[in-house]
């Protein structure tokens, strides 16, 4: 790598002024490339109806030719992108060495060309907005653990039926977090702080290592089992991958206790829905709120996810929040900083792995 060599970095998202100046201000040896919206017309016509109308909605975009497209893709060293991503990207960006993604989930390319390509793959792991998440699923542990659901059935029939609510306290209750990556270690740290005992899963666990804050017990994944039958209250914050994929089925709920509260931020794959039903029909569960659901990007949810009242379904929103502490960009920046020293990049997808 010679002193003046320059790269040329693609910004596809809509990000503002302010972190396009941001990134070009990490060193003058990027060319930036302007492309914000370039391809929304594209992705309109590839993308299904229903991710198009939650994430582009209508928004306006520049009018651009195939060509200019293919042209801009063509000169790419580097592509900084968000969601839904070009499909077949890798296909016409030839010279392109990396690219990082604004969104956390490697998973978000399983129906692109980049999957398991030769190109380096970064993405925001850890770094989204994880207070955010953390408060969502202690507000959806408390929501049922209150019985709160059963006001809305209530307030339909304008008639109490008080015996039914059972309320419990959450205090010296057990957590289950399945994924202590960076958004279950604050899920972790703000249960704990109500009084809660937190145990946990994560892919490999050593000995030697400290436990993270808030967890009392870390386990690897094939303890899950293990975990779920001490546990009043189960998080999903794990990864979506191969080994992931229904990793809470007939198995894992026959292994929770009587009364569970389950919540899923992570990846709707995650959950087998139609044991998620059963267990649902077998009173197995108090409650289950799911930010995230199985074919999200495709439709709605089950109509009997829909229609059961101890189910909260929200479109997707957990890190949604009046202030972002969404920390892609700085990645993306102390990333392009490590390229131009010749230095490994920080969250690079791990192909083998899923994430």
């Amino acid at each position: 790598m010679t002193v003046m060599e320059r790269f040329n970095v693609l910004v596809l998202p809509q990000v503002s002024d302010e972190v396009l100046e941001r990134i070009q201000n990490v060193d003058r040896r990027f060319n930036l490339i302007d492309a914000r919206g370039w391809f929304d017309g594209e992705l309109r016509a590839t993308w299904p109806q229903w991710t198009v109308d939650r994430y582009l909605g209508s928004r306006t975009y520049p009018s651009t030719s195939l060509e200019e497209r293919n042209r801009a893709l063509a000169a790419a060293d580097i592509v900084l992108t968000g969601w839904p991503p070009v499909k077949d990207l890798r296909a016409r960006a030839p010279r392109l060495k990396w690219i990082h993604e604004l969104p956390a989930g490697a998973s978000n390319f399983l129906d692109t060309d980049l999957w398991s390509s030769n190109v380096l793959v970064t993405t925001s792991r850890g770094l989204t907005n994880r207070r955010p998440m953390a408060e969502y699923v202690l507000a959806s542990f408390l929501h049922f653990a209150r019985g709160l659901h059963l006001s809305y059935r209530d307030q339909r029939r304008h008639r109490f039926d008080h015996k039914t609510y059972d309320p419990i306290i959450i205090r010296d209750k057990t957590a289950c977090v399945v994924g202590a990556g960076g958004i279950g270690q604050e899920v972790a740290k703000l249960c704990a702080a109500t009084g809660m005992r937190v145990i946990g899963t994560r892919r490999s666990v050593t000995a030697e290592a400290p436990l993270p804050p808030g967890f009392t017990r870390l386990e690897a994944a094939h303890l899950l089992p293990d975990l779920l039958g001490e546990s009043q209250f189960v998080a999903i914050c794990c990864p979506w991958t191969k080994e992931t994929t229904h990793l809470i089925g007939p198995a894992a709920f026959a292994a929770m206790k009587s009364g569970t509260v389950l919540v899923n931020i992570a990846r709707g794959e995650i959950i087998d829905e139609e044991a998620l039903l059963q267990a649902l029909a077998e009173g197995k569960l108090r409650g289950v709120a799911l930010d995230v659901y199985e074919g999200e990007f495709e439709g709605p949810p089950r109509l009997r996810l829909w229609d059961d009242e101890r189910v909260i379904l929200t479109p997707h929103v957990s890190a949604v929040t009046d202030i972002s502490e969404h920390r892609g960009v700085q990645l993306f920046c102390e990333n392009l900083r490590r390229y131009l020293k010749g230095l490994p990049l920080a969250n690079v997808i791990d192909w083998e792995r899923g994430y």
